[in-house]
């Protein structure tokens, strides 16, 4: 079996040095190996996403001689597939429609004395999973809304499920999350969703990640087991800091390769150093 891997950005901001080790690690996984390496853009959030970041993702890639094969895949042009995983859920009565506002979610949060946390913050608190059948319906035709996974529910027709990290087993926990939205109220899927989708659809063997999304793992494995797609291998990499310990991220501004391109920094010496373990002045890696 080919081995196959990608690199799935998400064109909201410029790339990183962080997102610079990752695409390099996932690419000469695949390259070491005779494999495919695959781009995917992961355009899914309306609010955020800017076409001059797919030109800035491509431009950064091809600067760091980083090739991938076949077409870039474009999540946004797969809504069909993924409304098709979310019919077959909700026809299994896997997920249920939440009409809340962050607003409302945090202030039930915040009236419970001992409300649940997950790796991502604060459980969702189950307000809409508790409404009948009739209000459901009802509302349904009147209010904007997501879709959310019985995690609970889900779990327990699943099973144990289990995962690979390199050569490790992982028991998946994926109630640790709650109940994860599958389709937001402004898109009509979700990270996990999406991912979990397109992994299978363009038929990748192994993911190589950062650590930030190991946990994200038990999440993804439950819905492979629910849509019956199959498990790849997992590859979850240390994280890049700054001089400060802070990891790097589009967020807290993380300076782009753009800017290092700017500065004159040459991208071969840079790739030959990141494969030696090698990070320029003030950065670091954290395995956490």
């Amino acid at each position: 079996m080919q081995i196959v891997s990608r690199f799935a950005p998400s064109p909201t901001g410029r790339l990183h040095l962080g997102h610079a080790y990752s695409a390099l690690l996932a690419h000469d996984f695949a390259r070491d190996r005779n494999g495919a390496f695959l781009l995917r853009i992961e355009d899914i959030d309306p609010g955020r996403v800017r076409s001059l970041f797919v030109d800035g993702i491509i431009e950064d890639l091809m600067w760091l001689g980083l090739d991938w094969d076949g077409e870039i895949l474009f999540q946004s042009e797969r809504l069909p597939f993924y409304a098709e995983a979310l019919d077959g859920l909700k026809t299994r009565g896997l997920v249920y429609p939440c009409f809340c506002t962050r607003s409302e979610i945090a202030a039930e949060v915040a009236a419970s004395a001992s409300a649940p946390h997950g790796p991502d913050g604060p459980l969702y608190p189950g307000i809409c999973r508790r409404l009948s059948r009739d209000e459901r319906a009802r509302r349904l035709a009147a209010e904007p809304h997501a879709w959310r996974l019985d995690t609970a529910k889900a779990s327990a027709e699943a099973g144990p499920l289990y995962w690979h990290d390199e050569e490790t087993e992982v028991l998946a926990e994926p109630q640790a999350f709650g109940d994860v939205v599958l389709a937001r109220k402004d898109a009509p899927t979700s990270y996990h969703l999406a991912v979990t989708v397109d992994d299978a659809g363009q038929g990748v063997t192994d993911i190589v990640r950062g650590r930030d999304l190991y946990a994200a793992t038990d999440v993804h494995r439950l819905l492979q087991a629910l849509l019956e797609l199959p498990t790849p291998h997992y590859h979850h990499h240390p994280l890049l800091t700054d001089a400060e310990g802070l990891r790097l991220a589009k967020r807290t501004g993380a300076p782009t390769l753009a800017s290092l391109r700017e500065a004159g920094a040459d991208p071969a010496r840079l790739i030959a150093d990141l494969r030696m373990g090698q990070l320029p002045g003030g950065y670091s890696s954290a395995g956490t």
